[in-house]
């Protein structure tokens, strides 16, 4: 807040200036002289009502003072340092009287008469003002662009996402084109301006991630290069969460295990198998009823748990083998975590080969804010990630010392909370098998219920899924 144009406009209209310094009873003291009802403070806690009802009180406290354009307004609001001093020590700026009050607004009736083109364009700014705070703060829209959450979510569902579950996040880029998210459409250009940067921060929520929670998230490798995109304008991912902060997590033979105990499958778990059929191929009536998914690039037909035993009893069916990789062998052609995107070389020449694959993997301890790892040959691959890109410090290798910021340590104690995200389409999914953790300042919000979808292989008549309109997610 301007304190000191504050100060002088207080005592303009009549007020002790030192009212200004107040927090909170500032804002009671502009209500009044405004002509406002007291009860507007109530709202000033409601998240982002209040941030609309802060715009409201400071542009009717401005038109106390007779200041009715739309220029002044609006630079009353976004550059209030500027303009709130300009006007308290500008000796041609008086009190005018409460602006809200009826008898203010029937004395200037004529200068406060706005056009045509004005009321729309307030109106324009309102609406998208008010809609940029409900995304930001309370619910967003989300469309599941691939097969990775199959089948529990369908490529073409559209879902809202709650960002009230978890705490709003407050933006990190906050210069950006209204409603569209790192890019903008037909252009191609970048959405947003990565001269302002903004430190993380949430508002509180609900309740933490839980272990089976379908969360929405900022992809963490488009911190690379080439895109460098900041956090909040990572692409948004969506998977399941299954390991949170300090848990150990490891999968045995395509089933995860959190610290050593079995985890629930989720509902529509699915994975790749090997069918042989007795010369015929599967009818594709019986392949749709079952939901059984071929992809182009992928040779292998995927299926949940049930149709797979409910294909084992049609006679042309010889075999249906589940593709789960043998146990203790390194995946050379589809590297892993951290073997797929590693930053540095550890403390020897190559990275360690930790004969992990994508159904056999660990374990591995998610990284806890507070919990302090030793490092070596072994764990400073699997956390080099975390300590240089998300949380941005400056890591070397000098011989086998690991230098962070320029300070030789052989541990390392982390700054945020971290999560494991997996797809329910385990075979046809990258995740966090593939990339790693995902930090909390890149958590967007939680998925609560498909309102739409879309299915466009089917026929004209046949697009809409009636049966998944307005399901919640499990």
């Amino acid at each position: 807040m301007p304190y000191a144009g504050l100060w002088k406009l207080f005592e303009k209209a009549g007020q002790p200036g030192w009212q200004a310094i107040i927090p909170i009873y500032n804002i009671y003291v502009m209500i009044k002289l405004s002509g406002r009802p007291v009860w507007w403070m109530i709202l000033l806690i409601i998240p982002a009502i209040n941030l609309l009802v802060l715009v409201g009180i400071t542009i009717d406290f401005i038109k106390s003072f007779g200041k009715f354009s739309l220029r002044e307004q609006a630079a009353g609001v976004l550059l209030a340092f500027i303009y709130l001093p300009k006007w308290g020590f500008d000796k041609e700026t008086k009190y005018w009287g409460a602006s809200a009050s009826p008898e203010f607004k029937e004395k200037n009736k004529k200068t406060l008469k706005k056009s045509t083109t004005r009321e729309w364009t307030e109106a324009i700014i309102f609406a998208v003002v008010a809609a940029t705070l409900i995304r930001t703060l309370f619910i967003e829209a989300y469309t599941i662009p691939t097969p990775s959450m199959e089948r529990s979510l369908l490529v073409g569902d559209f879902l809202f996402v709650s960002k009230v579950n978890y705490g709003p996040r407050l933006p990190m880029t906050p210069v950006a084109f209204p409603f569209a998210h790192h890019t903008m459409p037909l252009i191609g250009t970048k959405a947003y301006w990565d001269g302002l940067k903004l430190p993380y921060y949430r508002l509180p929520g609900l309740s933490d991630i839980k272990k089976g929670d379908v969360v929405v998230f900022n992809y963490p490798m488009d911190a690379d290069s080439p895109l460098n995109r900041p956090v909040d304008k990572r692409e948004n991912y969506i998977k399941r969460c299954q390991g949170t902060p300090g848990d150990t997590l490891s999968v045995l033979g395509a089933q995860v295990y959190v610290n050593g105990k079995m985890a629930p499958n989720p509902p529509g778990e699915q994975i790749d198998y090997t069918v042989t059929t007795s010369g015929m191929d599967l009818n594709p009536q019986i392949k749709d009823d079952l939901n059984v998914s071929e992809y182009d690039n992928v040779p292998y037909p995927t299926m949940t748990k049930e149709a797979a035993n409910t294909l084992k009893g049609y006679s042309n069916v010889k075999s249906i083998t589940p593709n789960i990789k043998q146990r203790g062998a390194s995946d050379t052609q589809n590297p892993v975590f951290p073997t797929k995107y590693p930053i540095h070389y550890a403390l020897t020449d190559k990275l360690p080969d930790y004969k992990w694959n994508v159904d056999n993997f660990g374990p591995i301890i998610i990284p806890k804010k507070g919990w302090t790892v030793k490092l070596d040959s072994l764990t400073f691959p699997l956390y080099e990630r975390a300590i240089e890109v998300y949380e941005n410090n400056k890591v070397q290798i000098v011989g086998k010392d690991i230098l962070i910021n320029g300070q030789k340590t052989d541990n390392y104690t982390f700054k945020m909370n971290y999560y494991w995200m997996m797809g329910d389409n385990r075979h046809d999914s990258e995740d966090s098998r593939f990339w790693g953790f995902v930090p909390e300042d890149h958590i967007v919000g939680k998925a609560l219920f498909i309102w739409m979808s879309w299915d466009d292989k089917a026929s004209f008549l046949g697009k809409i899924r009636w049966s998944r309109l307005f399901r919640g997610i499990n």
